[in-house]
């Protein structure tokens, strides 16, 4: 899959650069951040430049990540992927997170929407998912927002960042919804 940006008012979703690891290596030290996504191997700047690499890396067809970034596309705001992509199954699931400075001003939700709407109109996808710690009540007021309907709870699904296994809310979005 060939690179490409999405823009929408106050946002731009880019690929990542080389030039980003600062800012993933500082966002990734957050501890909210931290506790709902977890990646020990980004410890150091070059942890978080092998982060950035994998991320930007898109030749295996299974993922899609990029940063989010201010309109100009020189400040990281934030990250989000599309994973689990399987193109033939018409699914994928989709995950997201913000810098402390960007929460709370509706960037996750412009992100999510942003990314989905591509998804359905580019990749053909029939369903994306979407998952999220119960206790990250954040997240699903962003779920919520961008129209993925709450299908159910997953029981102790997930290790995050702080070691404990979390029930998850699973929600979805169709490319028939509204």
């Amino acid at each position: 899959m060939d690179p490409f940006e999405l823009a929408a008012p106050g946002l731009l979703l880019r690929p990542w650069r080389d030039a980003d690891a600062p800012a993933v290596l500082a966002a990734l030290r957050d501890p909210a951040l931290a506790r709902w996504n977890p990646s020990p191997e980004v410890v150091d700047l070059p942890g978080a430049l092998g982060w950035v690499r994998r991320r930007a890396d898109w030749s295996a067809g299974d993922h899609v990540s990029l940063a989010v970034a201010d309109p100009t596309g020189e400040v990281p705001l934030g990250s989000i992927s599309l994973h689990r992509v399987r193109v033939q199954e018409g699914d994928a699931a989709i995950g997201y997170w913000t810098v402390p400075a960007a929460r709370g001003r509706g960037v996750a939700t412009a992100a999510v929407t942003l990314l989905t709407g591509w998804a359905f109109a580019r990749l053909g996808l029939h369903r994306i998912e979407l998952c999220h710690a119960v206790p990250n009540v954040a997240s699903c007021r962003v779920a919520e927002r961008a129209g993925y309907v709450a299908e159910g709870t997953l029981r102790e699904s997930y290790r995050y960042g702080d070691g404990i296994r979390y029930d998850e809310h699973l929600h979805a979005r169709l490319a028939t919804d509204g």
